[in-house]
């Protein structure tokens, strides 16, 4: 029988007991484990291999395969260390999924922007600068802007400037200006990744996408007062039938990135709030409003906002009855 690792870090997270559940059916013996407890030695004597890999009591390096739910936050060393030994067990030659590669490049924003881009895929316009002044030239430019940690996740730490007020998607903002919150920022991330803001009809799109297909998607819609879409952050789901060009962008964004299984985060845009707003409205009124929208120049259409390398399933799950853990086991059959 097979062995597949499955590195978690809350042993009640939905889509970790998916993933083992689904292992099981697939017919594979699941071994999960930690990887915040990993260690390794290396040697250079021989016989011995050049490094042992152990998390507890698992040899990393007798796994058929391994499945990354969760590599674990905190301190900058401690993460890459995990993320060495997982490039390591690669060149092992036991496949991990999604790669250590994919991974860090969905988790890094910024350079996840950079590949979507050049890949040709629509993302909103970004800018990322090292001091104030820049900033406050891209949000004075954009009117409506988002700055965002690059590594950040579950929609914390996200701010909004717009005519000069700054709010925080998950916290309260002091009697602070502008100025003063980009220098703070500044200060604790080195750098600041700024996005114009996309006017929206209070949603997203996450997709989520298997081998390269897209297998289902929900909106996320904003709780009320908010304007982050997260589930995290108090957003619902509900069901969403993908267009053609967001099914055809929430693949290519994966290939892009390199994933194996991934969330897509899709943001629809000024038409897709335009029609939301007026549906009750006359057909012949809303033609009106496309045309004078198209002629305004708003028709932008879908954009790409983040890709996810370690996503929850329960929200699809919860929306449609799909369950991603069993489309990504049978990928993992099929390649063992």
């Amino acid at each position: 029988m097979k062995k597949i690792g499955i590195a978690i870090t809350d042993p009640e997270d939905w889509t970790a007991r998916a993933l083992i559940n689904a292992t099981k059916e697939k017919g594979f013996s699941p071994f999960v484990l930690d990887l915040r407890t990993a260690e390794v030695r290396v040697s250079s004597k021989t016989p011995e291999p050049a490094a042992l890999f152990k998390a507890g009591e698992i040899l990393l390096s007798d796994l058929d395969a391994l499945i990354v739910r969760d590599a674990g936050a905190g301190a900058f060393e401690g993460v890459s260390f995990r993320f060495d030994i997982l490039r390591e067990l690669e060149a092992e030659g036991v496949p991990v999924i999604n790669s250590p590669e994919a991974i860090r490049n969905a988790a890094n924003k910024y350079h996840a922007s950079y590949l979507l881009a050049k890949a040709g895929l629509p993302v909103p316009e970004t800018i990322a600068v090292q001091n104030v002044e820049a900033a406050l030239r891209v949000i004075s430019r954009f009117g409506d802007a988002v700055i965002k940690p690059v590594f950040g996740y579950k929609g914390k730490d996200i701010a909004r400037i717009k005519e000069g007020d700054i709010r925080f998607s998950d916290r309260k903002t002091g009697p602070v200006t502008v100025e003063e919150a980009l220098e703070s920022l500044l200060e604790e991330r080195g750098m600041l990744y700024i996005q114009e803001f996309i006017e929206n009809p209070g949603r997203d799109i996450r997709a989520f996408v298997v081998a390269g297909t897209a297998i289902g998607a929900i909106y996320r819609k904003a709780a009320a007062g908010s304007w982050v879409n997260n589930l995290s952050q108090g957003g619902s789901a509900d069901r969403c039938v993908l267009t053609d060009e967001q099914k055809e962008i929430a693949e290519k964004a994966s290939l892009a990135v390199g994933t194996t299984f991934a969330g897509i985060d899709i943001i629809e845009g000024p038409e897709a709030q335009t029609e939301y707003e007026n549906e009750n409205k006359n057909e012949n009124e809303n033609e009106n409003k496309k045309i004078e929208d198209r002629r305004n120049g708003n028709k932008q259409g879908a954009r790409i906002l983040e890709v996810n390398g370690t996503p929850s399933g329960k929200g699809i799950f919860d929306a449609w009855g799909i369950n991603s853990a069993e489309y990504i086991l049978e990928y993992l059959q099929n390649i063992l």
